[in-house]
């Protein structure tokens, strides 16, 4: 049943299209929706929406540029290259909120202060989009998303920067991020590991739901603000996340520090051997994808593929290897040093240390 009002409300959408889309009426609203994270990953930062509404037509669309098919082939593959298609599609204002409150995620509305010939317009673009190749588009953790797509809409409604960046510029997109994965350890890991040089640039992009909020709420048209009204439709129902070791940095120290007390030769080769696969795919990842935020990952360095080669080389060559590694550390350690990110590589950075050290010795002692 759910689906089949779906699909009946994309046609009745594209019915409204293919009739040179209605003109609303001086009673229709153009609102910008900023929907709270989620426990998922792709959910962690929110989402925005647009919403166009007539109560003289009855109507009320929301219009979502966060879409994207699970059954899509390959789909993890193209998502890790950057070729993942994501897509607009149109949804009741009703079904749009229940799936916020039933997963007890905040939904805060900004209605917008536009003039009817620019409601128009972007209601036209909007539906337009629907059905043109614009539908579809690629996604970019950064550059290009469900938040960067509605503000593109609205800036090109109005031919000008109207929308821009008002949060802090001066830090990295690392430490924008850095917030969002507090009691999601693992996330905060994985995503640290897998991020490159670029998400340590200054954040100079808005591309993030609660910075277009910020920033709707400081824009000006003709002077005046162009949110003429602001409330919460649905309250953030809080959820407590209780202390986990297992989900924690401790948990990932204790198992480190196990390998260590092993003492075992083969324990640590066969550790770093793992280790040098990661780093392996950090760097063909890093050449493969299109993503740039995964683009010359420095993490490969502490990681290094270099490690690979230690369970397989004589004493003599095993001991070589050891000593680039060592110094491609130190650079790492120069490179990391200030980053928000350290306190999660520090006890690996430790434990490559004491073994490399160790293999170093027997090595020599050979």
């Amino acid at each position: 049943m759910v689906m089949l009002k779906k699909i009946l409300f994309f046609f009745f959408v594209l019915s409204q299209t293919f009739a040179q889309n209605p003109t609303l009426t001086e009673q229709a609203t153009v609102s910008i929706f900023t929907c709270g994270r989620g426990e998922q990953l792709y959910s962690t930062f929110g989402h925005t929406a647009i919403r166009i509404k007539d109560i003289n037509t009855n109507l009320d669309v929301v219009y979502n540029y966060g879409a994207f098919d699970f059954s899509t082939e390959h789909f993890y593959l193209k998502f890790v290259k950057g070729d993942l298609q994501y897509f607009i599609i149109a949804t009741s204002y009703t079904e749009f909120i229940y799936e916020y409150q039933y997963d007890g995620r905040e939904v805060i509305e900004q209605t917008l202060n536009f003039p009817l010939v620019k409601k128009q317009e972007l209601f036209e673009r909007l539906n337009a989009s629907l059905l043109s190749e614009e539908r579809n588009y690629t996604y970019k953790f950064i550059d290009q998303n469900c938040t960067t797509m509605v503000v593109d809409k609205v800036n090109q409604t109005y031919g000008n920067k109207l929308i821009q960046k008002v949060d802090d510029k001066t830090i990295s997109y690392r430490e924008v991020l850095y917030p969002y994965f507090d009691n999601y350890f693992w996330y905060n890991l994985g995503i640290n590991v897998i991020f490159g040089a670029k998400t340590d640039k200054k954040a100079e992009q808005l591309f993030l739901p609660i910075e277009l909020l910020h920033s709707l709420d400081q824009a000006k048209i003709d002077g005046k603000p162009i949110v003429v009204k602001k409330e919460t439709l649905v309250q953030a129902v809080s959820k407590s996340h209780s202390f986990s070791f297992v989900n924690s940095i401790y948990f990932v120290a204790l198992l480190l520090l196990l390998l260590l007390l092993t003492r075992k030769n083969w324990v640590y080769k066969s550790y770093l051997f793992v280790c040098g696969l990661m780093g392996l795919f950090l760097c063909v990842v890093g050449f493969y994808s299109l993503h740039q935020e995964v683009s010359w990952n420095y993490n490969a360095l502490l990681f290094n593929p270099l490690f690979i080669l230690l369970p397989f080389l004589k004493w003599s060559a095993a001991r070589k290897v050891i000593f680039i590694c060592l110094g491609l550390l130190a650079i790492y350690l120069v490179v990391v040093i200030t980053k928000p990110y350290l306190l999660l590589m520090v006890p690996f950075l430790i434990t490559h240390l004491v073994m490399m050290f160790k293999l170093r010795k027997v090595s020599k002692d050979n």
